[in-house]
């Protein structure tokens, strides 16, 4: 069975603990590869390398590092078939999904950034005759990295990218949950010739891992993906240190459905937004907010359209809903399934774990479940579930639409259903979220800022935002003779 390795000082090597960790397959519910178990000394490891290797990769001219990293795109696409498939075995998910987004999505990110840190500029300034101002942005130094589990490569290489095109180096750390793409995107960085600690994966648990990254005194600079919790935590370690931090949070995003939509298309878009990647997306809608005028024709549709997703193992061509990535988070699941009966939620469809057959009956699989009938402050609709689980509810008014969609803690995220152009412009100002999608939903121009507001995070990835986080801005102020 395989063992994973470390990626340090640009050689796969094994954890200084000689211990591993069982990585499961969330279809089968067995264990079928070993991950490093690793802690603060090959964190210190990777740090050391890192830092070794930055001054030479910061004053690297811009148009190798590029070189770099579209060379690493490259053989990403090259091994599509072979990324997506492990992607899926590991995460559970459709391999189809595997192979249209997260994998073209992880060589997008570094075609992007590759040619993005070529257009990147800085400003000046000029005081009439008596002096000139010019800034300059600077790599900040070795970037801590640390990703989900639930979009691993394609999340692992949104922020590995970015550091590196602006001449940072990196020590990364992808979940321990999904490790396998990060593991094989280092067997591609050695095959690229990347120069050595400029980019070191350590695999490991949050608490032993993570926390050593955070809590490095020489790491200036961390990026996180993850829980709303997981985020104070870091950010309790981190801000008396004064680390710069950009930590992309939770979610519970609101769908607002007006009458005056186009409804197929409308229908269509949100039984995606409501169950792709067995609703493990933080962008997805958990919360379906309907005009009272359509409300009982949506509900109608939406509950036949959705029975009709086939739950099944993740390579069958025909799965539209594969596993959770594992058994905790199942159990997770269903106890908030559970909650929204005790809140007098009634289910739709849905709302029970689904046995397979043969090898995969022990595999962990819930039904796409729709709840209607619970109050939109209960705990079911506050909290974030994150599996395939939304509620539906009516509402009567505009102001009324917009009070339920802002009243969670979170606001990464919405979408608006509406032909109505001053109504979508009027509500898409109104919504409390970083991103706003009319009419269409997970629609990305990787030049636009990403992040939420309240709990779902701190600051923005994406575009030139992430060179900013990546770099420092330095003002030079010259005096004219």
């Amino acid at each position: 069975m395989q063992h994973i390795k470390n990626y340090i000082d640009g050689a796969l090597v094994e954890p200084a603990s000689k211990k591993y960790l069982e990585n499961i397959d969330p279809s089968r519910g067995s264990v079928y590869s070993y991950i490093p178990d690793s802690d603060e000394r090959d964190v210190e490891q990777a740090y050391t390398a890192a830092q070794s290797a930055f001054e030479a990769w910061s004053q690297t001219p811009k148009e190798t590092r590029a070189q770099y990293l579209t060379k690493i795109a490259h053989l990403i696409e090259r091994d599509l078939n072979k990324l997506a498939l492990a992607e899926s075995i590991d995460n559970g998910k459709p391999l189809k999904l595997a192979k249209m987004v997260d994998i073209p999505r992880a060589a997008a990110n570094f075609n992007f950034y590759a040619t993005g840190i070529l257009h990147y500029a800085s400003h000046a300034h000029s005081m009439e005759h008596t002096a000139i101002n010019y800034t300059l942005r600077q790599p900040v130094g070795v970037a801590g990295c640390i990703s989900p589990w639930n979009l691993p490569l394609y999340l692992f290489t949104w922020k590995i990218a970015p550091a590196l095109a602006a001449g940072c180096t990196v020590v990364a750390k992808p979940s321990e949950v999904t490790p396998m793409t990060a593991y094989l995107l280092s067997e591609l960085c050695v095959e690229a010739g990347l120069p050595k600690g400029v980019l070191n994966i350590v695999h490991g648990l949050g608490n032993k891992v993570g926390n050593a990254i955070v809590s490095h005194p020489h790491i200036p600079l961390v990026s996180f993906t993850g829980g709303t919790a997981t985020g104070k935590h870091i950010a309790s370690i981190a801000a008396p240190m004064f680390k710069k931090l950009s930590l992309e949070l939770g979610g519970k995003n609101p769908n607002i459905i007006f009458a005056d939509c186009d409804y197929e298309k409308m229908l269509h878009t949100t039984i995606h937004s409501s169950f792709q990647n067995q609703g493990q997306i933080c962008l997805c809608g958990s919360r379906i907010l309907v005009e009272r005028s359509l409300y009982e024709k949506f509900k109608t549709d939406f509950v036949a359209q959705t029975k009709k997703f086939m739950v099944g193992a993740p390579q069958d061509e025909k799965t539209r809903v594969g596993a959770v990535v594992s058994k905790s988070h199942m159990e997770k699941i269903l106890s908030y399934i559970d909650l929204a009966k005790q809140e007098g939620g009634t289910i739709l469809c849905g709302g029970k774990r689904k046995i397979l057959e043969g090898e995969y009956q022990e595999g962990y699989y819930i039904e796409p479940t729709i709840i209607e009938g619970l109050p939109y402050n209960c705990r079911t609709n506050q909290e974030e579930i994150f599996g395939p689980v939304v509620t539906i509810m009516p509402f009567d008014t505009e102001a009324q639409a917009l009070s339920m969609a802002n009243s969670t803690n979170y606001g990464l995220a919405s979408v608006v259903w509406t032909e109505n152009l001053s109504r979508a412009h009027r509500v898409a100002h109104s919504i409390h979220a970083g991103i706003v999608w009319v009419n269409c939903w997970l629609l990305r121009d990787l030049r636009t800022p990403f992040g939420g507001v309240k709990a779902s995070g701190v600051g923005r990835e994406g575009g030139f935002e992430a060179f900013d986080f990546f770099t420092e801005p330095k003002n030079i102020c010259i005096k004219m003779g």
